[in-house]
């Protein structure tokens, strides 16, 4: 989504946004736990766009994994064992994507 946005609720973000566009989401529960693998294995799944999205502090609760799971293009990205302040994690994910998919 382009920058400059009003702040919206999950669930309508999801709703609007392009499904064609690679959603990544950082999740410390993701199963791949190198995110460089999890982004290599969706990169022609990020041809049309990508959303990143950071959770809140102390991460995403259960209902709002259960609703990003469903989503049809979704990866899930490990930011490490270390807890990061979502600036912080906001930073290390956008780096993380643009090194990989550029």
């Amino acid at each position: 989504m382009a920058g400059g946005s009003e702040p919206k609720p999950l669930e309508r973000f999801l709703d609007q946004r392009s499904k064609t566009d690679l959603l990544v989401f950082c999740d410390e529960d993701a199963e791949v736990q190198s995110p460089i693998a999890a982004l290599e294995a969706v990169r022609a799944r990020a041809e049309t766009g990508i959303d990143v999205l950071i959770g809140p502090e102390g991460g995403f609760s259960d209902a709002e994994r259960t609703l990003l799971l469903r989503q049809e293009n979704h990866v899930r990205l490990s930011l490490g064992t270390r807890i990061l302040r979502a600036d912080t994690a906001a930073v290390a994910a956008l780096a993380l994507v643009q090194a990989v998919l550029g």
